[in-house]
């Protein structure tokens, strides 16, 4: 039950929230600290009841009618939570008195409503209570409590002559295998569901080279519901051992026994994860013995020992390999051969949705060969694709194989992955603009010593390693992705999931629209801004064009955590008008205009925005220093911005982890040691030019930032000699790992980079 998942994910977030909360005695857990407490007992149980229920049929129906009222009070939980942090800003910096009249009315007000909010969980509670005696779950258990089964596989059946455009796939491992003069060799083949990752296993394993080579070959279908001692007796008895009779203790010995003697094929079909002690013991050493693993997931292939350059990673099927495939499954009766021009002209059409999924082509290739001589047929499943190989009622192979990646995912990666669902086909996504979404809307937060920046990266690579994201650039030296996009069949997969859970609806071609329970929505060019009104639900907003957005009643959307203006150029707007609705949204927490054309001077109501934590620009000329009360503030990205200076005050932003755009300035602006007050700063991009000023006792400044992992220095090409000294004689942080240094026309390196090398 792939929905309850996602809204398990959203508690634990909710839940995090007030243990700090209360761990720390904000103010704000203190003047309502029985009904927090009261809240996160609750849902801490529920989240427990979720869990256990999870895989059970016979609660199935009733948690999904729940969830949709569990995920509202989730929703409106955080805003009252949102909204209490903020008060607290505002009480810290004297602009709301304590005891004051309209401090009392809010506390008296969301006092109320968490306690209307309690009362609609103790409801469900209740519910769940009833329901529970009505419908005891009933657990069976096999014969000595033993819950593995010992199955017949064979490779064979599974087609293994189908081979087209695997050619090249095969040649490559055959080429491994024979090529190797290694006792024990392991082979990876990665790659999504659906890809042809058996099919190439099957034929390796059946091919007479490999037949004629390997004394004995073993195919052992893992499958998520992995044991060990499922997986032992499965390779004893086609080792030809009656295992019925062994203990389990005794396994791992004779199977080893059986190993040693013999030059082996062993195939580990579909694997998802692994107990490394016990497969690093497996396999003995006497023997030359071949293990070809595939999966989803490279992380799982990389943790058993598989070397990097023996991974092989199948491509999507090009438009005459997909063509190939489709036509030996569509036209059986004339032997794979297209009829006419007619045909062929519309089983290309349906061709270019599969993708190159070879998975897909079989399957719409399957329900397209019963209609072979009906082109009306023909059209109708072009017109119904999304519904044929999408809608999980169909009950066919390629969701099947797609889901299975999806609920093998860990809870927190299951609302990540969702958010691809508001970007159409082929949209190339920035890596970086995604993470800030993930941590602007709360989706993931920091832990031990990980920024929520940091761990967000790491999510999105986890993503990419389980084959359901793809990379279109990435950076060189640790991988770490700058854009990527996702198969179209994935993303439809995201969109029935992300359409199930609310966060999003989609009409039946797969297109976003826009309802009043709308959580997340990516606006393009072919949608009505109007309609924005009616959303006040809405969290996260990507402009996707360039429409104009005037007529946006953006102060209706008062519970947005996200506004992203990234992906467009709006150059026909009044940049005033639209900063000053955007300061009413007083629970936005990431902000980026790097998107508006017009040159921007930040107002000073952008005070207001106090739970603000991301704030991205590229065209601004004048920052109000009334940003230096966005304490929230995690981080400020104005790389690309034509400030002569940043306003004084900077230090107040101790919260600040990642700063871009900061000018060494001279007496007018933001001195170098004001840094001194940011101690969590991780990212520091800081340009130096003639003006810039560094007195001597802000040379160590930097050699203080004790967090600071990443700097960037950009000498704007100053040729002036006091440039190249200035940055001769700072000392750097002590935890530094990457360090930039542009447009530096100087011949020899600062000083302190040789010593840090020492």
């Amino acid at each position: 039950m792939a929905a309850s998942k996602a809204t398990e994910a959203m508690i634990g977030t909710l839940i995090e929230k007030m243990f700090s909360a209360l761990l720390t005695q904000a103010q704000y857990a203190l003047d309502f600290k029985d009904q927090l407490e009261a809240m996160k007992t609750k849902l801490e149980l529920m989240t427990a009841f979720i869990s256990c229920t999870d895989k059970q049929k016979t609660w199935g129906e009733f948690i999904q009618k729940i969830l949709p009222n569990l995920r509202k009070i989730i929703y409106e939980a955080d805003d009252i939570m949102t909204d209490c942090q903020i008060r607290d800003e505002y009480r810290k910096d004297g602009f709301c008195h304590r005891f004051s009249l309209r401090d009392l009315f809010f506390i008296y007000q969301t006092g109320n409503d968490l306690k209307h909010i309690n009362s609609r969980i103790e409801k469900m509670e209740s519910s769940l209570g009833v329901y529970g005696r009505a419908e005891q779950p009933i657990i069976q258990q096999g014969p000595n409590n033993s819950s593995y089964q010992i199955f017949k596989y064979s490779p064979e059946d599974q087609e293994p002559s189908e081979i087209i455009g695997l050619e090249k796939d095969l040649e490559k491992i055959k080429g491994w295998i024979l090529s190797s003069n290694e006792k024990l060799q392991q082979i990876g083949i990665v790659g999504m569901g659906g890809l042809g990752k058996t099919t190439i296993a099957q034929k390796i394993f059946n091919d007479r080279e490999m037949v004629a080579y390997f004394e004995k070959r073993i195919w052992v279908p893992v499958s998520q519901n992995f044991s060990e001692e499922r997986v032992m007796r499965a390779m004893l008895k086609q080792l030809g051992e009656d295992e019925s009779g062994i203990e389990e203790s005794y396994l791992l010995h004779k199977l080893q026994q059986r190993l040693s003697d013999k030059t082996c094929l062993i195939v580990m079909d579909d694997v998802w994860r692994m107990n490394l002690d016990w497969w690093k013991n497996l396999y003995p050493t006497e023997k030359r013995c071949f293990v070809i693993i595939t999966s989803r997931n490279e992380t799982v292939v990389n943790s058993m020992g598989v070397d990097e350059s023996r991974i092989h990673r199948p491509k999507l099927l090009n438009e005459e390999e997909s063509w190939s495939l489709l036509c030996k499954h569509a036209f059986l009766t004339s032997k794979g051969k297209c009829p006419n021009k007619e045909f062929d002209k519309k089983g290309r059409e349906i061709l270019m949705k599969c993708g190159g999924l070879t998975l897909a082509i079989k399957t719409i290739g399957g329900l397209l060969a019963p209609k072979a001589h009906s082109l009306s047929e023909w059209n109708k499943i072009n017109d119904d694709f999304y519904i044929y190989l999408t809608t999980e009622r169909e009950k066919n192979s390629v969701v099947a194989s797609l889901r299975l990646s999806y609920d093998e995912l860990p809870t927190h990666l299951k609302q990540c992955l969702l958010c691809f669902s508001v970007y159409p086909d082929d949209f190339e996504i920035s890596g970086e603009q995604m993470v800030h979404w993930w941590v602007g809307e709360g989706l993931v937060r920091g832990r031990d010593n990980r920024t929520a920046t940091e761990l967000s990266f790491d999510y999105l690579s986890e993503l990419v390693s389980r084959c359901l994201v793809e990379v279109v650039h990435r950076r060189g030296y640790d991988g770490r992705v700058y854009s990527c996009k996702m198969h179209d069949l994935v993303r439809d997969m995201t969109i029935q999931i992300a359409k199930d859970e609310a966060f999003c609806s989609f009409d039946e071609q797969g297109r976003q629209k826009l309802t009043q329970d709308s959580r997340w929505f990516g606006f393009n060019s072919d949608m009505d801004p109007k309609s924005l009104k009616k959303s006040s639900r809405l969290r996260a907003l990507i402009l996707q064009s360039s429409t104009p957005v005037s007529l946006w009643n953006v102060k209706s959307l008062m519970s947005l955590r996200l506004l992203d203006f990234s992906y467009c150029k709006l150059d026909r707007i009044n940049v005033e008008d639209l900063l000053d609705k955007i300061s009413s949204l007083k629970r936005l927490a990431c902000l980026n205009l790097s998107g508006v054309a017009g040159n921007i001077e930040l107002p000073s109501s952008i005070q207001k925005l106090r739970n603000l934590q991301i704030l991205v620009l590229r065209r601004c000329t004048k920052l109000h220093p009334s940003i230096t009360s966005l304490k929230k503030l995690i981080i400020l990205d104005l790389g690309s911005c034509p400030l002569q200076y940043l306003p004084r005050g900077l230090k107040k932003l101790i919260y600040l982890q990642e700063l871009s755009g900061f000018r060494v300035a001279n007496a007018q602006g933001c001195r170098l040691n004001e840094l001194l007050g940011l101690k969590q700063l991780r990212v520091l991009r800081m340009s130096i030019n003639n003006e810039s000023e560094i007195s001597e006792d802000e040379w160590n400044v930097l050699s203080q930032l004790e967090k600071l992992k990443v700097l960037a220095v950009d000498a704007e090409d100053c040729k002036e000699k006091h440039v190249p000294q200035m940055v001769d004689r700072l000392l750097p942080p002590p935890s530094l790992q990457e360090l930039y240094l542009r447009r530096y026309r100087h011949e020899i390196l600062p000083k302190w980079i040789n010593l840090k090398h020492k």
